[in-house]
């Protein structure tokens, strides 16, 4: 199992501790971030599809009814009257977030003229084809929104999917395994330290077999040779038992 390289020391136990407790709040919240990114993405790329088919259908109309105009009154007429038209969409872009994740809202303002050509030069087709083309104009920055939206929040999923895989299957393992690892070398330390001490203790308790002596004190030896202490033998000395004479 995989672990920090670091001394089995009380500190570096309180420390892998407070960074696990970290790394664990991290995980819960990405792991949130994560449930409602995933929920915001669903709900946004359903609707972008939705409307992307209907733009689809919108514009394949609208070229249609483009190429029926030009094939009625000829390229360069159709090229004349689009010139004409002097007005577009304005857009104005702003943004609000989802968990830290930076969703434009796109809002159009305006829109060109219905009728910027002459009725005299044109024909029917062409207004069938400004008509499909005001159609797809008026769709195209709510799409733009949510295509960007879904974009960016898949990029978001993405990076908070991997920060959470590292969290839960690298970081966490191997600050768990570090916390085992220091507090099994502690107990071993600490269970070491213990029988030490009890060993010195019992040697020092040990009873001694004899009379205690001291290390100044010489042994005794009997120097009189088993008789009486009060034995003198002096010559016209006095022995033990002898009366002293008058």
């Amino acid at each position: 199992m995989a672990r920090i390289n670091v001394p089995p020391t009380r500190s570096n136990l309180l420390r892998i501790k407070r960074d696990l407790k970290f790394a664990r709040e991290g995980y819960e919240i990405l792991d949130k971030k994560r449930e409602v990114l995933s929920t915001e993405l669903v709900r946004l790329a359903h609707e972008a599809e939705a409307l992307q088919r209907q733009v689809w259908t919108l514009l394949r109309a609208a070229y249609h009814a483009l190429e029926r105009a030009e094939l009625t009154m000829g390229q360069e007429r159709v090229e004349w009257a689009a010139l004409a038209v002097n007005k577009t969409v304005e857009v104005q872009i702003r943004s609000h977030g989802v968990m830290g994740v930076p969703i434009p809202t796109v809002e159009a303002h305006g829109e060109p003229p219905e009728m910027p050509y002459s009725l005299g030069d044109t024909m029917a087709t062409l207004d069938e084809a400004s008509y499909a083309f005001r159609e797809v104009l008026s769709q195209i920055p709510e799409l733009a929104e949510l295509m960007t939206s879904v974009w960016r929040l898949a990029r978001e999923l993405r990076k908070t999917q991997r920060r959470v895989n590292a969290l839960q299957h690298i970081f966490i393992p191997d600050y768990e395994n570090t916390v085992a690892f220091i507090e099994r070398a502690l107990e071993e330390r600490e269970r070491d330290e213990t029988f030490r001490l009890k060993r010195l203790k019992t040697k020092t308790a040990r009873p001694t077999i004899g009379p205690p002596t001291r290390e100044y004190e010489q042994p005794y030896r009997d120097i009189s040779g088993g008789k009486s202490p009060v034995y003198r033998d002096i010559s016209g000395g006095a022995r033990s038992g002898d009366r002293p004479q008058r």
